[in-house]
């Protein structure tokens, strides 16, 4: 089936064992949507099966566009990690808490980048499980600390890493395998930079640079060429602004979270604060995270699909982050071919995710105000010059990278909103002594 060759090589044996073991393991993503269907309670009962808050949100879930263009079309195995991730939230919200546990510890030797989420998974079950009571006024009961429980979530731990990297580490291989976990040297940003702070920092510091090299504050000889947008991976170094280190974006990744752990311990809602604070870390991981790909978004996306089924204001905050965190996947499918189908597939999930939310919450407010609404309105004007009208100026062939940059930054700018909404909201949350005692 497969022969080395680094060079022109194609097997249609690999092709379709790839494609066919996509399809096999999605079947763990759909037990797991099904799963996640049971915890939510819809808000009113509905005598169409179309208007269900369980069916909408396993249609949300199960035809969204990012999770199908990146496993189906540009091709990885994101279905079935996202499926273990949501069946731990589900068992999490069951209180089946050992059984969440032992499915996110599996799921983070499978995939280090859910250590993004990984905050809230161990406040949530230090909180939840390791503590078995709170006080009437919904205080922690320091006295009801089970130190059984703490010592049965560390074994799961150390079992699962047991058999995850002890191979390694009797092979004396364990360094290498770090190394290739957090591989620093590819620079701050990806080829195509993902729609978060870093984005619009490098954006501010090339305008700065054009601005300096125009009225000559700057020497242009000491100006390294395209160095962020040469669509290389590589490390560069800002002209005007301070350079990004990897510890600056651990501090900044670090500070951001906090308030999401912080709200999620002394403002306990169950799990519904515990998805809160999980697509807060993640949201928080994606805008400030190191060499961030652009597919995390679907990391937060998909988590919140479950808050956007149950209250209005979660589900305006969802219709933001999945439009324009779908629409930042384009360049993924940069073919002839594909255009038409990512544009096609794109408008039948936007639509039904609008109509669907708006009409679940037809008696409230409406989802999105006029200015958000104009924001994403405008994608579509972006869509047609990036696709069709850069393509046939001259400037394609001097400034390649104007298309991807334009869809960072403006996709960064809804990403953005999207996250400060809802810290915003999850911040100013009022909690009541019953829904903390519970």
């Amino acid at each position: 089936m497969l022969v080395i060759e680094n060079l022109n090589y194609s097997s249609h044996a690999t092709i379709f064992f790839q494609r066919f073991s996509v399809i096999f393991t999605d079947i763990l993503f759909i037990y797991a949507v099904h799963e996640c269907c049971r915890c939510v309670n819809g808000k009113r009962a509905a005598k169409d099966i179309l208007e269900k808050t369980t069916f909408i949100l396993a249609v949300l879930l199960l035809w969204n566009f990012g999770l199908l263009i990146v496993d189906h079309i540009h091709f990885q195995y994101n279905g079935f990690l996202f499926g273990l991730m949501l069946l731990s939230v589900a068992r999490l919200c069951q209180k089946r808490y050992l059984e969440g546990a032992l499915l996110f510890a599996i799921l983070l030797h499978f995939k280090h980048i859910y250590v993004y989420v990984a905050p809230a998974y161990g406040i949530y079950l230090l909180r939840s499980y390791c503590f078995t009571a709170n006080n009437a006024d919904g205080s922690l009961k320091w006295r009801s600390f089970s130190f059984l429980h703490v010592i049965l979530l560390a074994l799961i731990v150390c079992l699962v890493s047991a058999l995850s990297l002890g191979p390694f580490i009797v092979l004396g291989q364990l360094p290498q395998v770090i190394s290739r976990l957090f591989p620093f040297k590819r620079g701050l940003c990806h080829a195509y930079w993902a729609p978060n702070f870093w984005a619009l920092y490098n954006a501010v510091d090339k305008a700065l640079t054009v601005v300096g090299l125009k009225y000559n504050f700057l020497d242009p000889t000491k100006i390294p060429k395209a160095s962020m947008t040469g669509g290389l991976v590589q490390e560069f170094q800002h002209t005007v602004l301070p350079s990004v280190t990897p510890l600056a974006t651990l501090i900044c990744t670090f500070v951001s979270i906090l308030p999401s752990v912080f709200c999620l311990w002394f403002k306990p809602q169950g799990p519904r604060g515990f998805l809160q604070c999980l697509v807060l870390c993640a949201l928080s991981s994606f805008m400030f995270g190191w060499h961030v790909h652009e597919k995390a978004i679907l990391l937060a996306i998909l988590p919140l699909s479950l808050l956007s089924v149950q209250r209005a204001k979660d589900a305006g905050i969802y219709l933001i982050l999945t439009t324009t965190g779908h629409f930042s996947l384009f360049p993924l499918l940069f073919t002839a071919p594909e255009l038409p189908i990512k544009i096609l597939l794109m408008l039948l999930f936007t639509v039904y995710s609008f109509s669907s939310l708006k009409s679940l919450f037809r008696r409230e407010r409406p989802l999105l105000n006029w200015l958000e609404t104009i924001y994403l309105v405008q994608l579509v004007p972006l869509e047609i010059f990036c696709e069709i009208i850069f393509p046939l100026t001259s400037w394609k062939l001097q400034l390649p990278f104007v298309p991807l940059l334009l869809t960072s930054v403006y996709c960064a700018l809804g990403v953005a909103y999207a996250w400060l909404k809802l810290y915003i909201s999850v911040l100013t949350e009022h909690v009541s002594v019953r829904q903390k005692a519970e």
